[in-house]
């Protein structure tokens, strides 16, 4: 793929209402969509992302609340790089569009600047995290960030970006990422994959992460039918596999309470103990106030149908696996 192939400049943001720029989005793979559409994001997998796209999923109609990562770095996304100027020296400044890939339509991309003047690098990719995001960082940039950066440069036609990452607050580090030809043409082999997904409505396999069951439970609410598929030898053998699975895991989990409480026992009222090669923490949650719904309700019961709420039930997966001589069930 040339570098000199020029983006196209899809949409302008700079006015653009939130509810429409999300519009845009979903009908196209956004480079922070990039690692979610070939299955390597931590946090999103194949299916949620699926689901978005096909409408299954209602977009925001506001913007995150700060409670979520992704508003804090939205607000500290220009002194990230107005900080990554004062490092540098090189000069940055916004674009304000949605770009799009001149050959495949459904690669986007929002950048975060645009670098000016410098032959070496041309993009700058803002990031924030905190405690937890940043041992993501301790060895270089993760891999979902680099493929979202590959992707900016499948889009713009573009040498190299510089991610600039704020780590806890208050360490700046500045990556340089080459294009890499090998694997854009990866990356657009897997994104078309995808893509074909959402345009043909092929629902992409689950791949056993919190994120894609999560998407199930959406995708799928449940009914009164019935599955038969005692004659299916594959899903058959994957129910045996499951059960003793869990089997297994259900005695691991009754030795570990077994074990911990032996450690609790020995610590009584101790909030901290040490051993030979490490330590654990026993420490009790400071008193909170909740509130008496079923006083409320008894005394007050008008005022409480005004702030009921209904919430839709969740489906529970219970495995009951049968013998010659008994049947056993639990809950996964």
């Amino acid at each position: 793929m040339s570098k000199q192939n020029a983006a196209v400049r899809l949409v302008d943001t700079k006015k653009l209402p939130y509810g429409q720029w999300l519009d845009v989005r979903r009908n196209g793979i956004g480079s922070s969509d990039a690692a979610a559409a070939v299955g390597l994001c931590p946090y999103k997998s194949q299916l949620e992302l699926w689901m978005e796209k096909t409408g299954r999923t209602l977009p925001e109609d506001v913007r995150p609340g700060q409670d979520d990562p992704r508003y804090w770095g939205t607000l500290l996304e220009p002194m990230v790089a107005m900080a990554y100027q004062e490092r540098t020296g090189h000069k940055v400044r916004k674009l304000n569009a949605v770009l799009q890939h001149p050959t495949f339509p459904y690669m986007l991309a929002n950048i975060d600047r645009e670098i000016v003047g410098v032959p070496d690098v041309q993009v700058l990719e803002c990031k924030t995290a905190g405690e937890f995001g940043s041992r993501l960082w301790k060895d270089g940039v993760p891999e979902y960030v680099q493929l979202q950066v590959q992707h900016q440069l499948a889009v713009t036609g573009k040498a190299a970006a510089d991610v600039a990452v704020l780590l806890c607050g208050q360490q700046l580090e500045i990556h340089r990422i080459e294009r890499d030809d090998d694997i854009i043409a990866r990356l657009v082999v897997l994104e078309t994959r995808f893509w074909e997904y959402v345009e043909k409505d092929i629902e992409p396999t689950a791949d056993g992460s919190e994120s894609a069951g999560k998407a199930l439970r959406q995708l799928y609410r449940g009914n009164d039918t019935k599955a038969d598929f005692t004659s299916d030898e594959d899903l058959s053998r994957t129910f045996d596999t499951l059960a003793k699975l869990k089997e297994e895991l259900d005695a691991m989990q009754d030795e570990a309470e077994s074990l911990k409480q032996v450690i609790q026992q020995a610590m009584g009222d101790a909030s901290k103990a040490v051993f030979a090669h490490g330590e654990v923490t026993f420490k009790r949650a400071k008193d909170s106030n909740a509130l008496d719904t079923k006083r409320l309700v008894a005394e007050c019961p008008d005022v409480a149908a005004m702030y009921a709420v209904t919430r839709p039930g969740a489906r529970r997966f219970v495995l009951s696996r049968t013998s010659d001589n008994d049947q056993r069930t639990t809950t996964c």
